[in-house]
């Protein structure tokens, strides 16, 4: 994985797709930069980040990924592999259902993710340091270079989505005290049922993390 590392920019998941579409794929790249002024966030939302937070956006092939893993379910993985390196550094860090990372009840960051034909598109958002009352920040410090490369590492070794979902499902159990916005509605995840995909039911109606 090829690092570019920017002082600013609006967004590392724009500036990343814009480089692809200018320069074309020839390996996989991450672009993380000290400040993000307009960070893309799901639902259209942003995610600004501020000095001293962790923002990265990548790029790898979609065969790169591991073969039992729909490709609905990508925020999970990537979210949930990135919680495992921070959890072997004694972070408390879950991953709520579907993108979101929270430390106890507050929300430090999270995932979105986009396709094109072969492409697929991830970017990252993690509070370092305190931001608002809102939200949170990770409760360990770290050396964001080094966690860069871990987390690589960790994803080219291609976990399957069966090894991370069998860990990911008794997490899922901490999402249920929560909500989650479905069709531009919050609802509550107390009931839902979670299936081995990556998606769940809830109120009759079965979906996925479309980001």
């Amino acid at each position: 994985m090829k690092i570019i590392f920017l002082e600013e920019v609006n967004s590392t998941h724009t500036y990343l797709r814009d480089l692809i579409k200018n320069e074309g794929y020839s390996y996989p790249v991450c672009i993380t930069s000290k400040v993000q002024t307009e960070g893309v966030g799901s639902r259209g939302n942003s995610w600004i980040g501020k000095e001293g937070n962790l923002f990265f956006s990548f790029v790898i092939k979609k065969d790169a990924l591991p073969k039992d893993l729909q490709l609905q379910s990508a925020s999970i993985y990537f979210s949930y592999i990135l919680k495992k390196v921070l959890a072997q550094k004694g972070s408390l860090l879950w991953l709520k259902w579907p993108n979101d990372f929270y430390i106890e009840n507050k929300k430090i960051g999270g995932t979105i993710t986009t396709a094109t034909k072969d492409l697929i598109f991830c970017g990252i958002g993690l509070n370092l340091i305190e931001v608002s009352k809102e939200y949170g920040k990770l409760d360990i410090e770290i050396d964001k270079n080094e966690c860069l490369k871990i987390y690589f590492d960790s994803l080219q070794k291609q976990n399957s989505w069966k090894e991370v979902f069998s860990q990911f499902k008794v997490e899922f159990q901490k999402s249920r005290k929560f909500k989650a916005t479905i069709n531009n509605k919050k609802i509550s995840l107390e009931n839902a049922v979670l299936f081995s995909d990556g998606s769940i039911e809830i109120n009759n109606t079965k979906v996925f993390s479309l980001r």
